[in-house]
C-alpha cells in the first residue's frame, strides 16, 4: 500500500510540473520575447519551430542549473537570480530593438522603377510607376536563375539562422527563471533523479506550450506576409515597439521594486 501511494504521489508531482511547465510558456515576458522572433517569419509551421527551439534551450539551461542544485543542494543566490532577470530585461529590449531596425531597413530598401508599355490599340506609350521591395520580386526572378542547389544550400543556411536565436533567448529565460523553480525542486524534493525527471517534464510542458503559442502568435504574421506587406510591417513594427516598452517596463521592475540598484551602489 505504501509503494501505490509513493508512486500516485510520484505521478502527480510529474503531472504537476507538466501543467507549471505549460503555464511557464504562457508568461508575459516569454511570450514578448518570442513574438518579436516570430515576426520575422512567414510561414506558421517555422514559427512554431521558433517556440519547440525556445523550449530546448530553456530546459537545457534549467536541466544543468538543476543537476547543480540538487547534487550540491544550493540555492541561486537572490542577488544573482535578480540581475539575471535584469538580464533577460535588457535582451528584450534588444529584440525589440533589432525587430523596428529590421522594419526599418525594409521600407529603406523600397525602390521605385519606370516602366514603359506601349500598347497597341492606341499606340501610346504609358509610363507605370512600380514599388519593389529589397529582395523580393527581383530577387526572386535572380534565385529562379540559380542553379536548384544554390536554393537547396540558402535554405539550409535559414533554418541553421532560426535555430541560434530562439534557443539561446530560450536559454537565458530559463537561467533567470531557474532560481525560484529549483528553490522549489530543492525544498520539495530530496531525490536526484526524481528532481531532474521534474524538470525534464517541466521543460517538456513548456516547450509544447511555447511550440503552439508560437504558432498562433505567426498566424497573423504569415497572413499578412503573403500579399498585405504594410499590414505584415506595421505588426513588425507593433512587435518591436512592444518588445522595447515591455523591457524597459521589466528593467524598471527588476532594479527598483527588487532592490537590484543595492547592490550597484
Amino acid at each position: 500500500m505504501e509503494t501505490s501511494f509513493t508512486a500516485v504521489g510520484i505521478f502527480a508531482l510529474l503531472g504537476l510540473g507538466l501543467v507549471f511547465g505549460l503555464k511557464h510558456a504562457t508568461e508575459v515576458d516569454h511570450v514578448v520575447a518570442v513574438s518579436t522572433i516570430v515576426s520575422e517569419h512567414r510561414n506558421v509551421l517555422r514559427s512554431a519551430i521558433v517556440g519547440g527551439l525556445w523550449g530546448a534551450g530553456h530546459t537545457a539551461s534549467l536541466v544543468i542549473v538543476g543537476v547543480l542544485v540538487l547534487v550540491f543542494r544550493v540555492a541561486v543566490p537572490l542577488p544573482v537570480a535578480n540581475w539575471l532577470e535584469f538580464g533577460v530585461a535588457l535582451m528584450i529590449i534588444g529584440l525589440g530593438v533589432v525587430a523596428m531596425t529590421r522594419v526599418l531597413r525594409r521600407r529603406s530598401g523600397i525602390h521605385m522603377h519606370r516602366h514603359l508599355h506601349r500598347h497597341s490599340h492606341d499606340g501610346q506609350s504609358h509610363v507605370h510607376i512600380h514599388f519593389h521591395e529589397q529582395g523580393t520580386e527581383h530577387h526572386r526572378i535572380a534565385a529562379s536563375s540559380q542553379p536548384s542547389h544554390s536554393s537547396d544550400a540558402s535554405h539550409s543556411h535559414a533554418i541553421s539562422r532560426l535555430g541560434i536565436k530562439p534557443f539561446v533567448v530560450g536559454a537565458i529565460h530559463g537561467l533567470a527563471g531557474s532560481a525560484a523553480l529549483t528553490l522549489l525542486v530543492l525544498t520539495q524534493i530530496q531525490s536526484v533523479w526524481l528532481g531532474l525527471l521534474y524538470l525534464a517534464v517541466f521543460g517538456l510542458g513548456s516547450t509544447f506550450g511555447m511550440l503552439l503559442m508560437s504558432g498562433l502568435i505567426g498566424l497573423p504574421f504569415a497572413l499578412s506576409g503573403q500579399r498585405l506587406n504594410r499590414i505584415n510591417s506595421g505588426l513588425q513594427t507593433a512587435a518591436g515597439g512592444l518588445s522595447i516598452a515591455f523591457g524597459v517596463w521589466y528593467a524598471y521592475q527588476t532594479v527598483i521594486a527588487n532592490g537590484l540598484w543595492r547592490t550597484i551602489l
